[in-house]
């Protein structure tokens, strides 16, 4: 019987070896693939094992065939993934700054097995975020599972929130009080994750990090406030403008030098519409939020971009250029 237990679990095993030990580069002949079954104590022949090849085909799987001197060889083409979709996969995790060191490299460990052991060695990285701090815990990946839960089941999620102390100890905002909203969207902005909820304590549309939640919990029996139109707009917008830190949003024309053509797009996307101002500068009209992260989006290039219009924001800038100005004083 348990002869034939190995023979039921020979199909298995030749799909297990063609995923992790074959590739372009790594074929096995007929006569290798019946040595390896028989250390599994698993009896092959020639024909069965085209049989069982073909068998794997049949089922889906892109076994192609090369010569190994005179013989067939045999390896697993395509997979569900390309190596360098894996490569992206890997390169996004390893230097995403919300996982933390540990949690990285479980998932990389994991795409890892998404193609042969040998090409597995080439998606090893090094985990880093370019001189910037990855998350010190893993709450924030749970923290997200759960917002995830509140947004599908269209319930209302309740946390606590937090900021840093200067002994860089976590302190629970205005003594601990638990917030209750009704969860929307997330947001993925400057490395972060935000979820845009409507917040019963303040009535309003508002934006919370979710790595600075905790205790998240989905209120069972509790459907989230549905939204009005004006506030659906105003969801929607908030994937589109500028920034998560909150301000009014105003449409605003933008000046830049040429040489930042390929900033401006890589910020507002390939659809932005730039039109020539002069010989040396374009503009653009686009929503943003009015914010300190906006201008301090816009400040760091200097005397090459500038506000056109509306008046107001030109103002706006002129005030906050001051104050910085009057800081030094």
């Amino acid at each position: 019987m348990a002869g034939l237990s190995r023979q039921k679990q020979k199909l298995l095993t030749m799909k297990q070896y063609f995923e992790q030990k074959t590739d372009d580069e790594h074929s096995i002949t007929g006569n290798r693939l019946i040595e390896i079954l028989g250390q599994y104590g698993i009896k092959a022949e020639r024909k069965t094992i085209y049989d069982d090849i073909k068998t794997l085909c049949d089922s889906g799987m892109d076994i192609e065939i090369t010569k190994d001197g005179h013989s067939n060889a045999y390896y697993l083409g395509a997979r569900t993934f390309q190596d360098e979709e894996l490569f992206v996969l890997v390169d996004a995790i390893a230097s995403c700054r919300f996982l933390t060191k540990k949690k990285s490299q479980e998932l990389i460990a994991k795409i890892q097995g998404l193609t042969s052991e040998y090409k597995a060695k080439q998606l090893k990285r090094d985990v880093f975020v370019n001189n910037r701090s990855k998350a010190m815990n893993e709450a924030v990946y749970y923290n997200l599972n759960k917002v995830q839960e509140g947004i599908f089941e269209k319930k209302t999620i309740s946390f606590q929130y937090y900021d840093y102390n200067f002994n860089k100890k976590k302190i629970l905002k205005h003594d601990g009080e638990v917030y209750t909203v009704s969860p929307f969207v997330t947001v993925w902005e400057e490395d972060n994750y935000y979820l845009v909820c409507y917040c019963n304590k303040h009535e309003k549309i508002c934006r919370y990090r979710i790595d600075r939640m905790t205790n998240v919990r989905v209120n069972e029996g509790e459907k989230r406030r549905e939204l009005t139109p004006e506030e659906k707009t105003e969801v929607n917008n908030y994937q589109s403008v500028y920034s998560m830190y909150g301000g009014k949003t105003e449409k605003v024309t933008l000046e830049f030098e040429n040489g930042l053509l390929s900033t401006v797009i890589d910020r507002f996307g390939e659809k932005i519409i730039c039109t020539q101002n002069s010989d040396h500068t374009f503009y653009i009209n686009v929503e943003v939020q009015i914010s300190p992260t906006f201008w301090g989006w816009l400040f760091k290039f200097g005397k090459r971009a500038r506000v056109l219009a509306p008046e107001n924001v030109v103002e706006q800038a002129k005030q906050t250029l001051d104050e910085i100005r009057k800081h030094y004083e």
